[in-house]
């Protein structure tokens, strides 16, 4: 970890804060790391017992029953998914465990305000630009910086170059759930019910691993790295889409949502995190939301080798791909545009030259200017909302990046002898030579930004001139 602290003064990967009341010791996050939702793997045994999952639950599994044999002879059948919601909706009355798991996620907390909650749906998209950026560049890219985590995502299987891409939108698809309508959020719409999916397949990831780790101690370091997607692990992954997105994310982009955007937004993901089983008393409030994520950058953050393969694969499955087409330049100096020089030669990122940078400052200014426009103009706000949701919806989620709703189904299980590695760069796709990138579009935005500051600037000189002559003018001789 690189970062500097004195009693009150912090300083850590590029970012600077003052420790307060509401931040926490590393003593207090140690026992985190091991305490875990309990009630939804309670609940998922329960699920396992009335519809038993697949034998063979994966095509590395699948070749293995049969020596490797099928493999090149035929195309690996894919196992029968199931829908872990559907089942924990439909036998919850004969179940204890699936009773008080259905009735936990159902329950409205006394601190639920719907029309805060609306409002907070509404920040996403009126920061859209701005807000995909900071996902993309510093929730994924720069969460692989954490340590931890990445021992647990390099064990899915689910970050190698072929699968990162896919598996990105489908969490970008529960953010767009979660965020589509009040109804969807509430109760049986599809972002509550996404989020239980999620939950569920957070206690399968689990109980897999652990399982491992009796028969194999060796697989994972499990008083090192602590239980795979703890508490303080959830924490943070409910912090990345929400109090980074405000304090951290959208700042260094240059924009700063209002106070009330703040509260609203911290709102509705404190509300998600009680869906999904992560402590609420983290977001209780944005300056609690604020010091959780900076207590968790001074102590959790620290690139490792897992974290510099993951990153890079990352950037491989992004770059030169639809319908935005950037290169992998770009992609570096994004991430280290939102996470800082530091962080990123700790992840083994490149330093492309000034004229990316400039492709991101284009990037920025405009990214500020459709949010700050919008946001001074209620119908023109309204209308990008409404137009925002349906253009992102429809297109990865029901286009082809993901062809149609996912269900969160438990694709990518952690094996034996099975973590993701680095893969090397390939060659650039002819695809990706003839289409349209959005790169000329942020060179475009710096062009203009750079001649509209001259010219302000100019007017600004001019103005102060003329100011000046007049008081000169009128002082007494």
């Amino acid at each position: 970890m690189l970062g500097t602290k004195t009693a009150e003064h912090q300083t850590v990967w590029n970012y600077d804060f003052k420790w307060t009341k509401d931040h926490i010791e590393a003593d207090a996050k140690q026992p985190m790391k091991f305490s875990y939702d309990k009630l939804a793997e309670q609940a998922l045994e329960r699920i396992n017992i009335i519809s038993p999952p697949p034998s063979c639950s994966s095509p590395q599994a699948l070749r293995n029953a049969d020596g490797g044999k099928s493999a090149a002879s035929k195309p690996m059948a894919q196992p029968p998914t199931r829908d872990l919601y559907a089942l924990l909706r439909d036998h919850a009355t004969e179940d204890e465990k699936l009773g008080r798991l259905w009735e936990e996620v159902n329950l409205i907390p006394e601190w639920v305000d719907w029309d805060q909650i609306e409002r907070g749906q509404k920040v996403f998209y009126r920061y859209a630009v701005g807000a995909l950026t900071g996902l993309a560049f510093q929730g994924l890219i720069g969460g692989m910086a954490s340590n931890r985590v990445v021992e647990t995502l390099a064990r899915t299987g689910g970050f190698s170059t072929k699968i990162a891409r896919h598996r990105f939108f489908e969490t970008f698809q529960h953010v767009l759930e979660c965020t589509k309508s009040l109804s969807d959020i509430q109760p049986g719409g599809a972002g509550h019910a996404s989020t239980v999916r999620v939950r569920l397949l957070h206690a399968s990831v689990r109980k897999r691993i652990m399982t491992l780790v009796e028969s194999y101690p060796q697989y994972y370091k499990h008083q090192e790295f602590g239980t795979p997607i703890n508490d303080l692990d959830c924490i943070q992954a409910i912090g990345t889409y929400s109090s980074n997105l405000m304090f951290l994310q959208l700042p260094r982009q240059n924009i700063h949502p209002r106070k009330q955007e703040v509260d609203d937004y911290i709102a509705l993901f404190r509300y998600i995190a009680h869906i999904i089983g992560t402590p609420t008393e983290a977001f209780e409030s944005p300056s609690k939301a604020k010091a959780w994520m900076e207590s968790i950058m001074l102590t959790e953050i620290d690139p490792s080798e897992t974290s510099k393969i993951l990153a890079n694969n990352i950037i491989k499955c992004l770059e030169d791909t639809p319908p935005v087409y950037v290169s992998k330049e770009f992609l570096e100096v994004g991430s280290r545009w939102l996470n800082g020089n530091d962080l990123c030669d700790g992840l083994g990122l490149g330093n492309p030259g000034y004229y990316y940078w400039a492709l991101m400052a284009g990037q920025c200014w405009l990214s500020k200017l459709v949010a700050y426009t919008a946001r001074a103009i209620p119908w023109l706000d309204e209308l990008q909302i409404a137009y925002l949701r349906q253009l992102l919806y429809r297109y990865i989620v029901e286009g082809d990046t993901l062809g149609g709703p996912s269900h969160f189904d438990y694709k990518y299980v952690p094996e034996k002898g099975k973590k993701t590695t680095y893969e090397e760069d390939a060659p650039r796709p002819d695809e990706a030579k003839k289409a349209f990138s959005i790169e000329t579009v942020y060179l475009y935005a710096f062009v203009v930004g750079i001649v509209a500051m001259t010219l302000t600037g100019g007017l600004g000189l001019k103005l102060s001139l003329n100011v000046s002559q007049s008081l000169i003018a009128i002082l007494p001789k």
